[in-house]
């Protein structure tokens, strides 16, 4: 099938941007990468890339034909897993876009158990926030998608809904470690906040609630990592806020409390796929696991 290769060629390109990255990213030669996707576009008869100083960038037409290269990648993987099952074999390849709040505790173990049962199955797992993972579904980069608070998307169908509640982390010395009971915004305003970026799961929660309020939170410090955020609660008693599953951590020193204010909006963690498209007979599987297997928060 190298006519299917010689199209990894133009995606990949298209990924990055660069003839030169794609063909390292290949283990291929650029002049190999550069005279296929020529050969492409003439036999389309128009460019597909607009050849730029720093680079180059898909045209109008190259648009269409890379999302016509991508669901055509999509329908091979499909057809293979399907003729996989047909033979009684348990290959495959799982890719899957996931929320940092998955990464302490319960996705590598989700992931194993399933491989207890399915050892021959391959993963690929982006860790991204919302917006990144549905771009992943939609360019098929992604089999599925597990990340809080998607937006309704018509195009993103909703697999499973997992209700997820807002915790304070914090180092087990810390004052309010000690405190009986759940935790009030207004407790944790003397302390110091490490905060994930606006627009990011947990954050997104607080900045809905304090919107309707006077109380104000002034983080010292906002990051987009959530281990980075994790790992200052050792330096100084300062406080951070994640959803349940993101407050699962084998980090012994750290422990989470449960917010206690009138009106906190919650939220949920969606199990998605892109709409009308089948999925591959291991990804359905490993959905069907996923949903089995989820904690209640």
């Amino acid at each position: 099938m190298n006519h299917l290769r010689f199209l990894h060629y133009v995606d990949e390109v298209a990924r990055v941007g660069s003839v030169r990255q794609a063909a390292e990213r290949l283990h291929v030669a650029a002049s190999a990468v550069n005279r296929r996707v020529q050969d492409i576009e003439d036999e389309l008869g128009t460019p597909i890339f607009e050849r730029l100083p720093r680079g180059m960038r898909l045209t109008a037409a190259g648009e269409l034909f890379v999302r016509y290269i991508r669901s055509r990648a999509a329908d091979l993987e499909l057809v293979r897993s399907e003729i996989e099952d047909l033979e009684g074999l348990r290959r495959g390849l799982v890719r899957l876009a996931a929320s940092q709040a998955l990464v302490p505790g319960f996705l590598s173990g989700a992931i194993a158990g399933f491989r207890q049962s399915h050892s021959l199955v391959e993963f690929q797992v982006l860790i991204v926030d919302h917006v990144r993972a549905v771009q992943a579904l939609r360019s098929f980069e992604a089999d599925l998608a597990l990340v809080f608070n998607p937006a309704p998307d018509a195009d993103i169908h909703r697999i499973a809904e997992f209700e997820q509640s807002l915790r304070v982390m914090m180092h087990s010395s810390h004052p309010l470690a000690q405190h009986e009971g759940p935790i009030r915004l207004k407790d944790c305003v003397e302390f110091p906040l490490v905060m994930p970026y606006r627009n990011i799961g947990a954050r997104d929660l607080l900045d809905q609630y304090l919107a309707r309020r006077s109380l104000k939170l002034k983080p010292i410090i906002e990051s987009n990592s959530f281990e980075f955020l994790r790992s200052y609660l050792h330096q100084e008693h300062a406080l951070t806020f994640q959803i349940g599953i993101g407050a699962q951590t084998n980090d012994s020193q750290l422990i989470s409390k449960d917010l206690d204010d009138r009106g906190f909006p919650g939220g949920h963690l969606v199990l998605a796929s892109l709409r009308g498209r089948q999925l591959p007979v291991i990804a359905h599987a490993f959905a069907e696991h996923l949903s089995a297997t989820f904690p209640v928060s």
